[in-house]
C-alpha cells in the first residue's frame, strides 16, 4: 500500500507535478489529487493505484512499506517512526 505523503514525496524526488504525473499514469489530475488527499493509505479504484504505483516504478521509484528492509542502492529518504 502507498500513502498519501509516499505519494507526494515521490513526486517531489522526481521533481513533477501532479499532472505529469497524472500524464505519466495515465489517470486524470482531479483523480491524483484525491489520492493524495488521502488520510493515511491512498484511497482509490484499483486500476488507477496500479497505474500510479507502475508510473512511479517505471521512473524509478521504490515504495517502502512500513517496516520493511531497504536493501535497493539508490539514494532515498526514509521516515523514522515516533520519537
Amino acid at each position: 500500500m502507498m500513502t498519501a505523503a509516499q505519494m507526494r514525496a515521490a513526486r517531489a524526488m522526481l521533481g513533477i507535478d501532479q499532472r505529469q504525473l497524472a500524464e505519466m499514469a495515465g489517470v486524470s489530475v482531479p483523480t491524483i489529487q484525491r489520492m493524495e488527499r488521502s488520510d493515511g493509505t491512498v484511497r482509490g479504484m484499483i486500476e488507477s493505484l496500479t497505474r500510479v504505483v507502475e508510473a512511479l516504478d517505471r521512473a524509478g521509484i521504490v515504495l517502502i512499506g512500513e517496516n520493511a528492509a531497504s536493501s535497493g542502492g539508490g539514494r532515498g529518504v526514509r521516515l523514522k517512526g515516533p520519537p
